[in-house]
């Protein structure tokens, strides 16, 4: 293929990306929710963490997860299973932790436990989603071409983590701000309810609903 049919699989693919990536949904929620609540640098981690997610996604797309998911559809299963459990359990997290007695004036402040936990929070809830890899191979066997060269495939997968991270630290630097960070640190309570039950229902969704 010429450098010029290259970059218009790319562009294609980057047009439905950018959609994908800017709907709200777990990644989304877990991002805002840090901002608000914990501050720019632990929802900077989160995003790190969720584009690594995409990253790896990408490269199991590209090499042929689906494939591997058609000849062992249990590993497909268990990976349904083990990301429904994951947000369910983080879900019932968020939701028990939201009706404890929290200070009213608490505002973002220095790096902590939590700041620390964002990268590896954004990485497993982005891993945790069994649809993200269901529909990187779906989107690469329409859009890419049967002999895609590894150069191609790798531009495709740096330009999906690089629309993820841009997104999500955009996300996490506007939400950080102490104008939102003081509206909604009021609603902190009600943000954890919503967001666990959020988690909870997806798992439980993850989980138990069939194979198409």
């Amino acid at each position: 293929m010429t450098f010029t049919q290259d970059l218009s699989v790319i562009s294609s693919i980057a047009a439905l990306w950018i959609v994908v990536t800017i709907m709200p949904g777990l990644d989304f929620l877990l991002v805002t929710r840090l901002a608000i609540l914990q501050g720019r640098m632990a929802a900077l981690r989160a995003a790190l963490g969720i584009a690594v997610g995409v990253g790896l996604w990408g490269l199991a797309g590209f090499f042929g997860i689906r494939a591997l998911f058609v000849a062992a559809p249990w590993l497909y299963l268990v990976l349904k299973i083990g990301g429904g459990l994951y947000l369910f359990v983080l879900g019932v997290r968020l939701f028990v932790g939201s009706w404890k007695k929290q200070s009213e004036d608490t505002m973002p402040s220095a790096p902590n436990m939590e700041t620390v936990k964002g990268f590896r929070m954004g990485l497993l809830t982005n891993l945790a989603n069994p649809k993200v890899p269901v529909f990187v191979t779906s989107l690469f066997a329409a859009s890419l071409p049967q002999q895609a060269s590894m150069g191609l495939g790798l531009s495709c997968v740096v330009m999906m983590f690089g629309m993820a991270i841009g997104w999500y630290a955009l996300v996490a630097t506007l939400l950080s701000l102490r104008r939102f960070s003081a509206m909604f640190l009021r609603c902190r309570q009600w943000i954890d309810r919503v967001a666990g039950v959020a988690f909870m229902g997806l798992g439980i969704r993850f989980a138990t609903e069939r194979s198409a």
